[in-house]
């Protein structure tokens, strides 16, 4: 195949650099970064570009928990989230053993399970469904004498359930992502780049150099919208009608402290999603941060960073008295997940790809949730597979850009300047 050649401009005198791929993917999050290795691996000549950082925004600011959906049945029955990754939490452990459809041997675990606990006001309604026969392998209940040192204390008066669930270390996952295919992931920053509409509704993308005679325009069968966010720019700059995006905003506590025991889990409250989530995430100091979501992050969307702390605070001393927090250090970050539209904005339950009409070879793709990164892939390589776009085998072609880094975490960038 012929990689590139030289371009006119239809714009201008001067002359781009233009090349061919199979597929080219934009964004370098989970999601494209998961659909580059399973192109890859199939033999697609395919290449993704990111604007900042690989995993920057919502990806590296994900708790990391690999889940199989019970805290999406906390109403007391499985919902149509829960059923679509159920199987997610054994999918991923494949891949980081080195036997699934992407290879993780190189990514890190942070605990290979996690946490269901109650307070006692609501321990019946919820041992109840847990119990039943639906979910029996995937929860077990805590004996007292088994409980982890953070409940193991006389205040605590609720039930605990373990998960047959994970939580892994996000930068790690994109790490080893990213090394797999090293050579197929660029830097392009999103002011360089513009669509190039064909009559027929094809596009082609436009990268500008400082120097004009530096330019590039690559044509790609088909391009692959996994920027998160930024897929409703991207989707509205060429001209898409369909799908359209919806965004749900949180807002998560950060908590550094001294207290020795880490902890993985949700906090089962009135509501059908978890009062509060908690994870536990090392610092390169040694120590490490509570990261704490659930319904505490969406509540408190649209508060001040003093009142969702000030929440934050109350609830941790409401659920766990016992932990001496007193030393701590409290920080915020803002998110918004990107999703497909739903009907009343309700929150999807499967990720989602779809062709972006009226264009005819850009498909728009959201995991919706960072456990069905997989599934994602999976429904993008259907959709190739449903308009014939083949393998081609080819070799990366040689693009004069430069390599992305690896986004920090947000509490790596919250206490970065603590002196220790």
């Amino acid at each position: 195949m012929l990689y590139y050649n030289l371009y006119t401009c239809f714009e201008g005198e001067f002359l781009a650099h233009q090349y061919s791929v199979d597929i080219l993917i934009i964004g370098g999050g989970i999601a494209g970064l998961w659909i580059l290795n399973r192109l890859c691996k199939r033999g697609y000549n395919a290449i993704l570009i990111e604007n900042s950082a690989l995993g920057s925004f919502q990806t590296c600011a994900s708790q990391g928990m690999i889940h199989g959906g019970i805290k999406y049945s906390l109403g007391g029955a499985f919902t149509g989230a829960s059923e679509a990754i159920a199987d997610m939490p054994n999918h991923w452990r494949a891949c980081l053993r080195g036997d699934g459809d992407v290879d993780l041997r190189e990514a890190a675990i942070l605990s290979d399970h996690f946490y269901l606990w109650s307070t006692a006001s609501i321990t019946s309604r919820l041992g109840g469904f847990l119990a039943s026969k639906m979910t029996r392998g995937r929860v077990e209940k805590v004996a007292r004498q088994e409980l982890p040192p953070i409940f193991a204390h006389p205040h605590f008066h609720g039930s605990l359930y373990r998960l047959v669930d994970m939580v892994v270390d996000t930068p790690s996952v994109i790490k080893a992502l990213a090394a797999n295919y090293r050579n197929r992931i660029f830097a392009v920053d999103r002011h360089q780049w513009r669509w190039l509409p064909e009559a027929d509704g094809r596009q082609r993308l436009h990268i500008s150099a400082d120097n004009p005679q530096d330019d590039l325009v690559i044509d790609a069968q088909a391009f692959v919208l996994a920027a998160g966010r930024g897929n409703g720019d991207l989707l509205a700059a060429a001209g898409a009608a369909s799908p359209q995006m919806q965004l749900r905003p949180l807002q998560q506590v950060m908590v550094k402290h001294s207290y020795p025991h880490r902890f993985f889990g949700h906090c089962v409250g009135a509501d059908k999603t978890p009062r509060l989530s908690i994870s536990s995430h090392p610092l390169g100091d040694g120590s490490q941060v509570w990261y704490l979501g659930g319904n505490l992050a969406e509540k408190g969307a649209n508060q001040s960073a003093h009142q969702v702390i000030g929440h934050a605070k109350q609830e941790l001393a409401a659920l766990m008295p016992w932990v001496d927090l007193s030393d701590a250090r409290w920080a915020t970050i803002h998110i918004e997940r990107a999703e497909p539209r739903q009907l009343n904005l309700m929150r999807p339950d499967n990720a989602f790809a779809a062709w972006a009409s009226p264009t005819t070879n850009i498909i728009a793709a959201w995991p919706t949730k960072l456990t069905l990164a997989p599934d994602l892939a999976r429904q993008v390589e259907n959709l190739l597979d449903g308009k014939g776009i083949a393998p081609s085998g080819g070799a990366c072609p040689p693009l004069p850009l430069q390599p992305p880094k690896i986004s920090a975490t947000p509490w790596a960038e919250a206490f970065s300047d603590d002196k220790q």
